[in-house]
């Protein structure tokens, strides 16, 4: 499958220029949208070599739009593709662009690589996405190149960062940090070299639940901390366990030591275990 996609972009009748691991990513990420009825969106098409790569993948049924800063690659409408001329960074763009098109399957950003370009091509079009559909950032390597302003804790990169951080406090465990979770109904995001993708799923962007089954409980002990220093600390408790014999004496210690002193103890532990992390940190 990885040689199809390249084999057609290299017999493309225009030109295209795409790095060689973009392949793989675009097989991952639309292999099941082929020869199914969809609209595909693509920003930054120059010569409009891309346009007929993405009609000869996707097949006949691929509504191909492509959108582009330079009035001169309306020419590409002659081939049978729909363009439309606009700056991406500019959301009266998108507006205008949404009422002309409506919804689509897939937007794939290969415009200015801009931060801000990255980021508004991104948070416009999210509600405008068909569930199941994505939104496709090319070049995040922008992220990196000091013509682009970058490294900057603003980068688009760092968005995404962000935005993982958001998508991950969806979890119920985390009830006390929801109000910080993702409110956009992305339930995916994917890291290839220099691509992310957005997947777009309404039905899987709410806070999660603990659900369990009805299968029979074993009352197995749970030795997850088996080898931790949340075990040392246990034990450490269990060492004057005589003490909460003592009527008054054994309520202030277990109180004491369950809702202060443990959670101390463990995060003075959990910080020297901490340092055998930073070898995997290079």
């Amino acid at each position: 499958m990885n040689k199809k996609i390249k084999n057609i972009f290299l017999n493309s009748p225009f030109k295209s220029v795409k790095h060689s691991s973009y392949f793989y990513a675009y097989e991952e990420l639309f292999s099941n949208f082929v020869d199914k009825e969809l609209t595909f969106v693509e920003v930054g098409i120059l010569n409009g070599g891309s346009l007929f790569m993405w009609k000869n993948y996707f097949g006949k049924k691929a509504r191909i739009i492509g959108i582009d800063n330079n009035p001169d690659s309306k020419c590409s409408e002659q081939y049978g593709f729909e363009i439309h001329i606009g700056n991406q960074a500019d959301p009266n763009f998108w507006s205008k662009f949404h009422k002309k098109v409506g919804k689509f399957d897939i937007l794939l950003d290969d415009g200015g690589h801009f931060d801000i370009q990255q980021a508004t091509t991104l948070f416009e079009n999210i509600d405008y996405i068909n569930d199941g559909g994505l939104i496709v950032i090319e070049d995040t390597h922008a992220s990196y190149l000091k013509k682009f302003g970058n490294p900057n804790k603003k980068s688009f990169m760092n968005l995404v960062f962000n935005l993982t951080d958001k998508l991950n406090y969806r979890s119920g465990v985390l009830e006390q940090h929801n109000k910080k979770c993702l409110k956009q109904p992305i339930s995916q995001i994917r890291i290839f070299e220099s691509i992310c993708a957005f997947k777009i799923d309404r039905s899987h962007s709410s806070i999660s639940k603990k659900i369990e089954n009805d299968g029979k409980n074993l009352n197995m002990k749970d030795h997850r901390h088996e080898d931790s220093s949340r075990k040392q600390v246990d034990k450490f408790y269990l060492l004057f366990g005589f003490l909460k014999k003592i009527p008054f004496i054994g309520k202030i210690l277990k109180y004491f030591f369950v809702n202060f002193l443990r959670e101390k103890i463990y995060i003075l532990a959990i910080k020297k275990e901490r340092k055998k992390i930073e070898k995997y940190f290079f």
